[in-house]
C-alpha cells in the first residue's frame, strides 16, 4: 500500500447538517461521544495500511486541523504522515473548491510530488469500516483507470446517490448522479444474478449506489484534471464523462455504510450505534477507531440507572435516569435529570469551583431531555425540558435549533432555569 495516496475530502459548508457545523466542518463533528467523524477514513486508512494521507479542508476548518495535529502521528522511521492541505489562493486560482474533484485539482502540485500510483479519494462524513487493500485489488485486477465502490439500496433511496449499472465483468456501464425521475431510473436495476456472484444479500435492493470513494490510478486522474478543467465533481462529471473512453469499473460492498450528510441522519444512525445491537461493533479490537488520547479519568456515577447507552469517560453523573442516549466526555449530569433517545456531546474542559458561571457547563438537576442533541460546553439550568418530535417545525431559537423534529442545543449555549423547548 506504500504506492496508494489517500486524499479525505473536507466537504463543502455543510448546511444540511447545520447548526452542528455552525463552528466546525463537517468531518470534525463529534461521533459517539468521544470521536469524530474523520476518524473513521483515517482509521480505515491505517488499518488498510494506508500510510499517506492529505486531508483536503476549507470550511470552518481550525477544529478539524486541531483534532488531527493533536491525534494522527506515525513515529520518525514509519515514513507515514497525515497531513492537511487547506484551500488557498495561488497564482493559478484563487477561487475555492468548486466541488470534490476540483478539490484535488487545485491540490494537485502537491499531490504530485507525494508520486503515488493510485490516489484514494475518501469522503469524510461516512460511518463505515471497509479494508481499502480489497478496493486496490479490485482495481489492480481490473487493470482499471477508474474504480468506484458501491453497494446496494432500494429504489426509493435511488435519488440520495449516484446510481450506476454494471456489467457481468464489474464494469460501470451508465452512471447517474441521484435521479429524480423513474424514466432515468428505467433499465438502471442490477441483475440479481450479478449481485448473488458478488456475495451480496441484496433483498429486494436492485440499485447499485456510490459511495463516495473511488480509485483512480494516478496518471489517468492526474490527466482528467488537466484535460477537462469544467469537471469540477467526481460524481456529477468524472465518472459518467470517463465511462466512454476509460476503464471504470466497480468494488461491490457489502457491509454497513451510512452517508451522515443531515441531522435527522446523524441522530439515527448515533441512536442505532448506541443500542444493543449497533451496525459496526466499535469493541472489535481488530477495527479499532483511532483519535486523540485525552487520559481522562472513568467516569463517575452515582446511583444513576442507565439502559441501552453510551458513557464515555471523564464524566460526571448524579441520581440520573439515562435511557438511549449517548454521553460524551466531562459530561456533567446533576441529579434527577431524565435524558431518553438523546446525545450529550459532553464538554472540552473541566470548570473549576472558581470558574463556574449562573449556569455551570453540563444539565442542570430536574431537567428533561428526550429526542435531542446537546451540542459541547453547553450550559442547561435547572428544571429545564426539552423534548423533541417529529411535529415540531424547523426553527432557529435563542441557543437552540430544531431540524427534522430533533432539538439541538448549540455548541458553547446557556439554556436558563424553567425553559420549555418543543
Amino acid at each position: 500500500m506504500d504506492q496508494v495516496l489517500a486524499l479525505v475530502l473536507g466537504g463543502g459548508r455543510g448546511t444540511r447538517l447545520y447548526p452542528l457545523t455552525a463552528l466546525r466542518a463537517k468531518p470534525a463533528v463529534p461521533l459517539m461521544g468521544r470521536h469524530r467523524l474523520v476518524d473513521i477514513p483515517l482509521s480505515n486508512c491505517i488499518h488498510s495500511g494506508v500510510k499517506h494521507i492529505f486531508v483536503l479542508t476549507q470550511f470552518n476548518s481550525a477544529s478539524l486541523h486541531r483534532h488531527i495535529n493533536r491525534s494522527y502521528r506515525f513515529d520518525t522511521f514509519s515514513r507515514g504522515f497525515i497531513e492537511i492541505l487547506a484551500a488557498e489562493q495561488t497564482t493559478e486560482s484563487g477561487d475555492w473548491f468548486q466541488g470534490t474533484a476540483d478539490a484535488v485539482r487545485q491540490n494537485l502540485r502537491h499531490l504530485m510530488s507525494a508520486r503515488a500510483k493510485y490516489y484514494l479519494v475518501l469522503s469524510g462524513d461516512q460511518l463505515y469500516q471497509m479494508d481499502y487493500r480489497e478496493l486496490l485489488a479490485t482495481h489492480i485486477r481490473n487493470a482499471a483507470d477508474i474504480t468506484v465502490a458501491a453497494l446496494p439500496v432500494s429504489r426509493e433511496a435511488t435519488s440520495n446517490f449516484g446510481i450506476l449499472q454494471v456489467r457481468n465483468d464489474g464494469r460501470i456501464a451508465s452512471f447517474i448522479e441521484k435521479p429524480e425521475a423513474n424514466t432515468e431510473l428505467r433499465g438502471l436495476a442490477t441483475p440479481a444474478s450479478v449481485l448473488a456472484r458478488h456475495g451480496l444479500k441484496f433483498k429486494g435492493r436492485r440499485y447499485l449506489a456510490s459511495m463516495g470513494v473511488y480509485v483512480f490510478s494516478a496518471k489517468a486522474l492526474e490527466a482528467i484534471l488537466a484535460q477537462k478543467p469544467d469537471w469540477i465533481d467526481f460524481g456529477h462529471d468524472v465518472v459518467p464523462g470517463s465511462l466512454k473512453k476509460r476503464r471504470v469499473f466497480a468494488h461491490l460492498f457489502s457491509g454497513f455504510w451510512e452517508d451522515i450528510g443531515t441531522v435527522r441522519s446523524y441522530y439515527e444512525v448515533s441512536m442505532r450505534m448506541a443500542g444493543p445491537h449497533p451496525p459496526l461493533e466499535l469493541h472489535d479490537p481488530r477495527h479499532r477507531i483511532y483519535t486523540h488520547p485525552r487520559y481522562l479519568p472513568g467516569s463517575r456515577l452515582q446511583n444513576a440507572s442507565i439502559k441501552n447507552s453510551t458513557i464515555c469517560e471523564g464524566s460526571h453523573i448524579g441520581r440520573a435516569q439515562i435511557t438511549n442516549s449517548i454521553i460524551g466526555i466531562r459530561s456533567v449530569i446533576q441529579h434527577r435529570v431524565t435524558i431518553s433517545r438523546s446525545i450529550v456531546m459532553g464538554a472540552d474542559f473541566y470548570e473549576t469551583k472558581g470558574s463556574k458561571e449562573s449556569v455551570p457547563v453540563g444539565i442542570g438537576r430536574n431537567s428533561v431531555i428526550s429526542g435531542a442533541i446537546v451540542d459541547k460546553n453547553a450550559r442547561i439550568g435547572a428544571g429545564v425540558a426539552i423534548r423533541g418530535s417529529r411535529r415540531l417545525k424547523d426553527q432557529d431559537g435563542n441557543g437552540y435549533a430544531i431540524r427534522d423534529g430533533i432539538v439541538v442545543v448549540l455548541k458553547d449555549a446557556v439554556i436558563p432555569d424553567g425553559t420549555r423547548i418543543g
